[in-house]
């Protein structure tokens, strides 16, 4: 037995005759970034909220999320010497530690200290 299931409206990713955008519940990055690349073009907000049946406050907030994005990607640095002169420091200093733990390790083989007891 077979049930018949249509949806009316608009194809999938068309307006409907109403002219509204397709109703989208979540929205991915890429998508979210086309948008805000839409903003940055200098888009009208409202416009734009309107069209994609998304509320101005949260346009807003995307927008603001992507421009403290590339704040940060600009602020990183490429080839910092300091992090890479402490990136060595470090790696050093682990070398160290475990050339220390092993010579102590032989040290206490061919030395066994005699057991103590404590007084008392």
């Amino acid at each position: 037995m077979e049930k018949d299931v249509s949806v009316s409206g608009a194809a999938e990713g068309e307006r409907s005759s109403t002219g509204a955008a397709p109703e989208v519940k979540r929205w991915s990055a890429n998508r979210k970034k086309e948008v805000v690349l839409r903003l940055m073009r200098g888009e009208p907000i409202d416009a734009l909220s309107r069209e994609l049946g998304i509320e101005i406050y949260r346009l807003e907030e995307w927008h603001q999320k992507a421009l403290q994005g590339i704040e940060s990607a600009l602020k990183a640095r490429e080839g910092d010497p300091l992090a890479a002169e402490l990136d060595a420091a470090f790696k050093r200093i682990g070398e160290i530690t475990m050339e220390n733990e092993l010579l102590r390790e032989k040290a206490r083989r061919a030395h066994p200290l005699a057991q103590r007891r404590s007084k008392k």
